[in-house]
């Protein structure tokens, strides 16, 4: 590669840039974000993310060979960084963290209270909505919601047995009971309800399920 340079170089040629593909999926998966947090979903076709990523089309379908195909790495991605703000925030508890803290981070990172989680949660809504309608789709979502779900009961069953919360609970109920608080954000994202709102509702269950025993 050195010596294909200093020829190029003594030439008077120009040296192709070389292109880091992962760091160029990554900014498509941005581009959409931005247009389907700001326009919706309808809008984000094909060549309406590749001029918002600032690249042809041609080059856009390089990596994505459909809109499906392109949303469900966006949300890959997406899951990703939603795992950095949760592995962030539970870095600032005690440790180890207490279990009623660590559902609370994971609950409140996933609703619409920043910009970023915001553009998330309406990625999110997309995703579950063109999943209903794509099979392969559908499958990654259902596996990637039964994770999350199966992780949730998890860290209930855990607090039950280190006795944060009450033996007698139903952790499958309980895991269904809190994953339930995730609607809250359509509600946030149409101003139906505020976010202290949101967050006191979120508070006052997790009081009620970490009360202790009478």
């Amino acid at each position: 590669m050195y010596y294909v340079i200093c020829i190029a170089t003594v030439r008077g040629l120009r040296v192709p840039k070389q292109v880091d593909h992962h760091q160029r999926r990554e900014s498509i998966a941005h581009a959409l974000w931005r247009v389907v947090d700001q326009r919706g979903w309808a809008r984000a076709t094909m060549r309406e993310v590749a001029a918002e990523a600032g690249v042809s089309l041609g080059q856009l379908q390089h990596y994505f060979s459909s809109r499906a195909e392109m949303l469900a790495f966006a949300m890959e991605f997406a899951s990703e960084q939603t795992t950095r703000r949760v592995s962030r925030s539970l870095t600032s508890l005690d440790q180890p963290p207490h279990p009623r803290d660590v559902l609370r981070v994971v609950l409140t990172e996933m609703l619409p209270l920043r910009p970023d989680s915001r553009a998330t949660s309406r990625m999110n809504a997309a995703y579950v909505l063109e999943a209903m309608h794509d099979s392969s789709l559908r499958q990654q979502v259902g596996r990637g919601l039964r994770e999350g779900r199966a992780m949730v009961e998890i860290l209930i069953r855990e607090a039950i047995g280190q006795g944060h919360i009450r033996r007698g609970c139903d952790p499958v109920i309980e895991t269904d009971l809190v994953l339930a608080l995730t609607g809250l954000g359509p509600l946030l994202d149409l101003d139906v309800i505020e976010a202290r709102a949101a967050l006191a509702a979120i508070d006052q269950h997790l009081d009620r399920l970490f009360e202790p025993e009478s």
